[in-house]
C-alpha cells in the first residue's frame, strides 16, 4: 500500500521539486497538488491523502488557517500534516566608516 501525499505550496516550482523528491522513495505517492489552501481542502476531501504538505504562506488561506480546517474535518483529516516555511534569512550588512 502506497503513502499518499497532497502537496501544497503557491509556487509551482516548489512543488515540482517536491514532488520529485517525494517520488523517489519507493511506496510513495504524491496523490495531488494544490497552489492556495482553499484547493488544498478541497482536494483532501477528494482524495484523503495520508499525509499533506503545507505552505505556511499561501494566498486565500496561509498554512495554518488550513490546518486548523483540515483537522476540524474529520472526514479529510489526513494521518499527517507537515508544515513548511521557505523563509530566509537576512543579515544587514555592516555600516561601512569613511
Amino acid at each position: 500500500m502506497k503513502l499518499r501525499i497532497l502537496l501544497a505550496d503557491d509556487h509551482e516550482i516548489v512543488r515540482r521539486g517536491l514532488r520529485a523528491l517525494l517520488e523517489r522513495h519507493e511506496g510513495w505517492e504524491v496523490c495531488g497538488e494544490a497552489s492556495d489552501g482553499r484547493e488544498a481542502i478541497e482536494k483532501a476531501l477528494e482524495l484523503n491523502p495520508d499525509v499533506v504538505i503545507v505552505d505556511i504562506g499561501m494566498p486565500n488561506l496561509n498554512g495554518l488557517d488550513t490546518t486548523r480546517q483540515l483537522i476540524s474535518r474529520s472526514s479529510c483529516s489526513p494521518s499527517r500534516i507537515l508544515i513548511r516555511s521557505s523563509v530566509r534569512l537576512w543579515t544587514p550588512e555592516p555600516a561601512v566608516s569613511c
